[in-house]
């Protein structure tokens, strides 16, 4: 059935690569405008607690106002995406870890494509495990923060610790998701554009190439419009 499934898209091809739907554009944005306020969260951040980049900007408060900005803003994305039908179904997806997502973790070759893999593989699961649970704690922490006179001296206190040790962790793993993205040019294309080859969904994520049925081939050469 997978293969009679491949050689469907295959016979599908025009002169060009054939290509599946990935992403829809509320999931294209929302993943846009996080990365954008997290990158402005971590950059004001750094400034704020580190003197002599301080030193640089001049004003404090300034910066001070773009990061309470940026952090209360940031589940606005994740919220207004949630109107997004293809944005709740790659949820609930994110939300199940299988038992293939166990074995593909254990596994050294793990990317040759051996263990079948769905639309997101385990990694990615756990990522987004961590980026909503950081975006929560930081938005609860932060909270305490700036509404400080509400809260006792160890609520304050603890909201601080957490808030602070927790932005390194974040740092660390936002870090680490760039330097993935980066070894990978068609997963970034296809954040960007919605679509992706055929062929790099089976290598990747062949439980999920074989569920799509609906390939988007692009315009073929001289064609009329």
């Amino acid at each position: 059935m997978a293969a009679l499934k491949i050689q469907m898209f295959r016979a599908q091809r025009a002169e060009g690569e054939v290509l599946i739907k990935r992403f829809s554009t509320a999931e294209r944005w929302a993943h846009r405008w996080i990365a954008i306020l997290t990158v402005i969260l971590l950059i004001t951040a750094a400034l704020l607690y580190i003197p002599d980049f301080a030193a640089v900007i001049g004003n404090r408060q300034l910066v001070r106002v773009v990061h309470e900005v940026a952090g209360f803003a940031l589940p606005i994305p994740i919220l207004l995406a949630l109107f997004s039908r293809a944005f709740r179904d790659d949820t609930s997806r994110l939300n199940r870890f299988k038992p293939s997502d166990w074995q593909w973790l254990r596994s050294r070759s793990r990317r040759l494509g051996a263990i079948p893999v769905g639309k997101f593989n385990a990694g990615q699961k756990l990522n987004a495990a961590f980026s909503l649970g950081w975006i929560i704690v930081m938005l609860a922490t932060g909270s305490m923060m700036f509404f400080s006179s509400h809260f006792s001296d160890l609520l304050r206190t603890g909201a601080t610790f957490v808030h602070d040790w927790l932005t390194l962790a974040v740092f660390v793993v936002v870090l680490g998701h760039i330097y993935m993205a980066f070894n990978d040019a068609t997963a970034r294309a296809g954040m960007r554009s919605g679509s992706v080859p055929l062929t790099w969904a089976v290598r990747e994520h062949r439980e999920w190439a074989m569920e799509e049925s609906t390939p988007v081939t692009p315009p073929v050469a001289n064609e009329p419009e």
